[in-house]
């Protein structure tokens, strides 16, 4: 895939990012769905296939999840010239997804600690952690339907299903459960 980026694009990718900065409550991840439907539905700057091969490699690789960020400007500068230009577009990708959450975040941690006592700051933080379960379940549904996944692929969706249930329910290591999935898909079960 080849495309031409001018300034005001790599710009628009910059604002983008920062402006998704704010939203991610609950990490970068959250906001997976929109980067999709900004990067690939709207812009056609990146396939199906390249957004959820660049969230799934850097899930997979140690360190910290807002790598699949980094991967996600990497392709788009890569679909736009090369090297160079994935370089760019790691910078402008990361730079936009972590500066304005990192102040913001610092900002609102000084206040809350000033503020810890009073009802509506523990109201708020009570009231938070319902978006973050549907923005993660969004991304979910974005990832799993990208592929053409339909209800026809009931095992997938039973396998995710018993293993959200697992994870809710138990303290059984995620590591496990992916092994367990990665046999089931070995087999042909999935």
């Amino acid at each position: 895939m080849s495309i031409v980026l001018s300034t005001a694009d790599w710009f628009t990718m910059f604002v983008q990012f920062a402006a998704l900065s704010l939203l991610s409550v609950g990490g970068a991840i959250t906001t997976a769905p929109d980067m999709h439907r900004f990067l690939v539905d709207q812009q056609h700057w990146l396939t199906d296939e390249q957004f959820n091969a660049s969230i799934a490699i850097a899930q997979a690789a140690p360190g910290p999840n807002v790598l699949f960020v980094a991967l996600l400007g990497w392709n788009v500068g890569l679909n736009a010239g090369g090297m160079l230009t994935g370089f760019l577009g790691v910078l402008l990708s990361l730079a936009g997804i972590l500066i304005p959450s990192t102040v913001l975040t610092y900002a609102a941690a000084q206040w809350g600690y000033r503020n810890r006592e009073l009802r509506w700051v523990r109201a708020f933080k009570q009231g938070m952690a319902p978006i973050v379960v549907a923005l993660l379940i969004a991304t979910g549904w974005i990832l799993a339907s990208a592929n053409g996944s339909s209800l026809r692929d009931w095992p997938v969706w039973l396998v995710t299903a018993v293993t959200a249930l697992i994870v809710w329910r138990t303290r059984t290591h995620l590591l496990w459960l992916l092994g367990a999935g990665a046999l089931l898909g070995w087999y042909g079960l999935v």
